[in-house]
């Protein structure tokens, strides 16, 4: 068995909940008339942009917490609002939703809450570098 196959549980068990979690945004992207309380749009996208921050941060990290760099970080922001991107583009494809740039903006500002937040537990865990 090659040291390649030997990795593959681990990169399943990083990757999986982004693949989860970007699936449970598109599910709610496709409703017509997704079950959110009245006025709450901004903060969810933001929160829901944050948690995706979040695991896409631990994937690429090997794990959270973890340092990372500005490339690690720049990478997570990338993948999270050009995920938010897409998404905003399917919303133009599903009736009664519209795409909508402030929403993009709530998913860049929750991206980049996520990513600062895990480099933080990244630079403040005594548990990790031999700190």
């Amino acid at each position: 068995m090659s040291s390649k196959n030997d990795s593959r549980p681990h990169y399943v068990f990083l990757w999986a909940p982004v693949v989860i979690y970007m699936a449970a945004i598109f599910y709610v992207s496709s409703l017509t008339d997704p079950p959110v309380p009245a006025n709450s749009d901004k903060p969810l996208h933001w929160l829901a942009y944050l948690g995706l921050a979040v695991v896409v941060v631990r994937a690429l990290a090997g794990g959270l917490p973890r340092r990372i760099g500005v490339g690690l970080a720049t990478a997570a922001m990338a993948i999270t609002i050009g995920y938010g991107a897409t998404d905003e583009v399917h919303q133009t494809f599903v009736p009664g939703r519209t795409g909508d740039v402030y929403d993009l903006i709530a998913d860049a500002a929750g991206a980049l809450a996520g990513t600062i937040g895990c480099a933080v537990w990244g630079y403040t865990d005594s548990s990790r570098d031999g700190l």
